[in-house]
């Protein structure tokens, strides 16, 4: 367990009314994530600002974005452009990727930074 997550976990036990609860429903009760769940987050937008051209000259041949309406899914789905040394954008993608299709199709669609947002933490909730 990551450090930050323990200290998560430690401050939420401290609200007495909700000392008895398991973590994870004292997560739920105050309307947090986990920070696996909060790093993935960050990952997912900043996949979508980039597929909305935010991130041009940074992010330049990260995905490539198939979209068909055969697909099962979203529709939307990314496909990871080959890398020869710059391993980290390569784990980004490999992070972000499997998750993007699991996403439903009114997030991926969505015509704004705050509707993705909203949408996002929707589908997230879902995701105990």
């Amino acid at each position: 367990m990551d450090v930050l997550e323990r200290v998560q976990r430690r401050s939420t036990k401290m609200i007495r009314e909700l000392e008895h609860l398991s973590y994870k429903d004292r997560l739920r009760e105050l309307g947090l994530f986990s920070l696996e769940k909060r790093m993935l987050r960050g990952d997912l937008l900043a996949a979508f600002q980039y597929l909305k051209g935010a991130y041009r000259k940074e992010g330049e041949g990260l995905f490539t974005r198939v979209c068909s309406d055969r697909t099962r899914g979203n529709g939307c789905k990314l496909k990871e452009d080959k890398f020869r040394l710059d391993i980290g954008k390569k784990f980004f993608t490999m992070r972000v990727v499997k998750h993007w299709h699991r996403l439903p199709r009114e997030a991926v669609a969505a015509p704004s930074l705050e509707v993705f947002k909203a949408r996002l933490d929707g589908a997230l909730s879902n995701l105990v």
